[in-house]
């Protein structure tokens, strides 16, 4: 037997050898994809997407996908406002009229209901997203469910200015 069979061989007989952790790793991967893991958060899904407001937050962005001239204007207003924050973080001096056009254009964007429709619902879909992404983050921290006390008693977590 050449070497790198011997040692094939022996690696997947040792559980502490590379390929016999990531042999066994893979196995866990598969029963907790398969398993009580992905069945509550399928359930989770079930649940957010039950939700009336989710419901009203995926009519907003349909409505505003389903508008070419408006995603237009929100492509112009996002390359704008990075040109307009690349000049700042250089130190360079903005140009007035260049920020009143801008403010004018998004003033102008986001008094169209259906752009202001699009930007709550993304704004509240981040939310959702954030506070998912922070409990399920606290829980493997904690190594158990988290309670409100654990991000600082008001449960959406530090930095929120409720507290």
């Amino acid at each position: 037997m050449d070497r790198s069979a011997r040692v094939k061989k022996e690696s997947q007989n040792e559980p502490w050898t590379s390929a016999g952790f990531e042999g066994k790793f893979a196995a866990r991967m598969t029963n907790a994809n398969n398993g009580a893991v992905l069945k509550k958060t399928l359930e989770l899904c079930e649940t957010i997407a039950g939700q009336p407001d989710f419901r009203m937050m995926r009519q907003h962005l349909d409505a505003f996908m389903a508008d070419d001239s408006l995603k237009a204007a929100y492509q112009e207003l996002a390359e704008e406002s990075t040109a307009l924050q690349h000049q700042q973080q250089q130190g360079a001096a903005l140009d007035l009229k260049a920020v009143s056009a801008f403010e004018q254009k998004r003033d102008a964007f986001l008094g169209n209901p259906v752009a202001r429709g699009f930007m709550d619902a993304q704004q509240t879909m981040q939310e959702m997203r954030e506070t998912v992404t922070r409990y399920v983050t606290r829980t493997f921290e904690l190594g158990r469910v988290p309670t409100d006390d654990d991000f600082g008693g008001c449960g959406c977590g530090s930095g929120c200015g409720c507290h």
